[in-house]
């Protein structure tokens, strides 16, 4: 069967899907079941005769989204709460991958346009970060206690405060892909010339080292949850302005889903990350290789996570059915 011939029989019943989807729990479990049998033996015909066709990758898409539809409906189980973060989380980054790598080049390219800016002019980081944080800072230098900042406050209401503010800025990562991808990517932006500027700011004071290893004990968490949380707003956004073959509103909705659960998954992390800056990080006499440790080992943490994790339960699998597909075509010529 030609493929256009085949997109012209079902297209009709592939739309009716894609309401179905939207409308989940309006619909029987049965009538749930027969949508999908349908649907994937329509993505096993298709990955036979148009393996490479975007109507495949748009069925296995469809098929995707009616399956875990199907499971989100399923009675909960009380291992829920571990599957979320084992299995679902792990998979929607694998989904956004190229989202998140997106996501780490805008904030690493923004950093060094904060570092390059403040070579150029060393009062720039007076217009990022502003003149009364600067002032405070050179004032802790002079006492010969540079990162003095981190001990200002209490620890418990610091925690709080801290976690608190990462958490929304978080979440205003990704409601900014309201406004389209370009919103979150101008938060992304914002915050990596702030984080560029900050460092070139201490190198400038011969305190380079000693500001890493105070900044990313808590940062490389902290900052890694920033850029996942913008893949999250791009994820948004691109479903808007990308809907490829689903209609635009439909897409929009996937995207928020995605982007959501993306967003979820990072709320441990700042609340792991707030502990770290008001318990530890204030502790500038622990031992540098102690720090260094700390710092280590969550940077082994956040690319387990967010991307050896994701690629192992999935990527992994992506392949192997891709390679016995091939196979399986090469065995039937």
């Amino acid at each position: 069967m030609k493929e256009v011939n085949f997109i012209r029989r079902h297209i009709d019943k592939w739309r009716n899907m894609e309401i179905a989807v939207d409308n989940a729990e309006n619909m029987t479990p049965d009538e749930l079941a027969e949508a999908y049998t349908e649907l994937t033996a329509d993505l096993a015909f298709a990955q036979t005769h148009y393996p490479t066709s975007r109507i495949t990758l748009y069925l296995n898409n469809l098929a995707g989204a009616l399956h875990n539809e199907i499971y989100s409906n399923k009675r909960e189980k009380r291992s829920r709460i571990i599957t979320y973060w084992t299995h679902e989380v792990p998979q929607t980054m694998w989904e956004a991958r190229k989202l998140l790598l997106v996501s780490l080049i805008i904030f690493v390219v923004s950093a060094l346009i904060g570092v390059v800016s403040t070579i150029g002019d060393p009062e720039f980081p007076r217009l990022i970060l502003g003149d009364g944080y600067v002032d405070m800072t050179l004032d802790n230098i002079a006492k010969g206690e540079p990162m003095g900042v981190y001990g200002n406050e209490g620890e418990t209401g610091m925690f709080l405060s801290i976690t608190l503010n990462n958490i929304m800025v978080s979440f205003r990562c990704f409601v900014m892909g309201l406004f389209t991808s370009v919103g979150s990517g101008l938060m992304l932006f914002y915050n990596g010339i702030m984080v560029g500027a900050f460092q070139e700011f201490f190198h400038q004071h011969s305190l380079l080292w000693e500001s890493s290893l105070a900044i990313w004990l808590h940062g490389t968490i902290e900052i890694s949850s920033i850029i996942v949380a913008g893949a999250a707003g791009i994820s948004l956004g691109n479903g808007f302005l990308f809907p490829g073959t689903y209609k635009r509103m439909v897409s929009f909705r996937r995207g928020a889903v995605r982007g959501m659960k993306i967003v979820v998954g990072t709320v441990p992390l700042f609340i792991i990350a707030g502990f770290i800056e008001s318990f530890i990080t204030r502790h500038t006499e622990i031992y540098d290789s102690v720090r260094l440790l700390i710092i280590l080992l969550s940077l082994a943490f956040i690319i387990f996570y967010f991307v050896w994790w994701p690629w192992w339960l999935y990527g992994r699998r992506s392949k192997h059915d891709t390679d016995t597909n091939n196979n399986e075509k090469e065995s039937l010529i």
